[in-house]
């Protein structure tokens, strides 16, 4: 069993900056961990995901240049730097644990095994 918790989220002006971070408790280093946000009334999407050795990292166009996965083995823990960031990246984020993760379903939400609790991101104009 995996627990994953979320933090770092909060308000900020747009083109500020946030480090989101997620803990996860339990064995997860062969899986892989993405990030996914879900704006009020919208479908969960795909933010940015790293495989089990952080060796590959994948990006939802609307982010990529902004935003960077990384993961920290001896921790335990994925973070996602938020850069330049946009009143359209409101959003609660997700971090998920996929335990046999493929090129084809990393950025599919439903295809992730585990998820956190969410924190909220609020970027005002």
């Amino acid at each position: 069993q995996v627990q994953l918790v979320e933090s770092g989220g909060g308000l900020v002006q747009a083109g500020g900056s946030l480090r989101l971070s997620c803990a996860a408790s339990g064995r997860t280093f062969s899986y892989a961990m993405g990030w996914f946000r879900q704006a009020p009334g919208k479908e969960r999407e795909f933010v940015a995901t790293i495989t089990w050795n952080g060796g590959n990292t994948y990006y939802a166009d609307s982010v990529k240049g902004r935003f960077t996965i990384s993961r920290d083995a001896a921790k335990n823990t994925v973070y996602l730097q938020m850069n330049s960031l946009k009143p359209g990246d409101t959003a609660t984020y997700y971090c998920g644990a996929q335990t046999r993760p493929t090129f084809q379903s990393l950025s599919a939400a439903d295809r992730y095994d585990y998820w956190g609790q969410g924190t909220q991101v609020t970027v005002s104009s």
